[in-house]
């Protein structure tokens, strides 16, 4: 993990964020050679498309019509109480 002290940090601070992007590593932020945050990279997200796309489609086109046609017939526009 790289250090870095909080004067460099707040002189420097997009060229550090780049490096943590970039990278995908965290940076130490050190104040008097004692150890205060980390600056971690988040975590990646994906879509839904990206998370599914290495699954075998187990409908056909003709299939995953009927079925969306299917699931909004009984699909009611009501705003319901969920207390009530």
């Amino acid at each position: 993990m790289e250090k870095v002290s909080a004067t460099e940090l707040a002189r420097n601070t997009r060229e550090i964020l780049d490096r943590v992007v970039a990278l995908g590593e965290a940076i130490a932020v050190e104040r008097n050679h004692t150890l205060i945050a980390q600056i971690l990279p988040a975590e990646r997200t994906m879509t839904a498309q990206q998370a599914f796309a290495d699954l075998p489609p187990t409908l056909t086109s003709r299939q995953a019509s009927q079925w969306l046609s299917d699931s909004r017939e009984s699909l009611d526009d009501t705003i319901r109480d969920p207390w009530a």
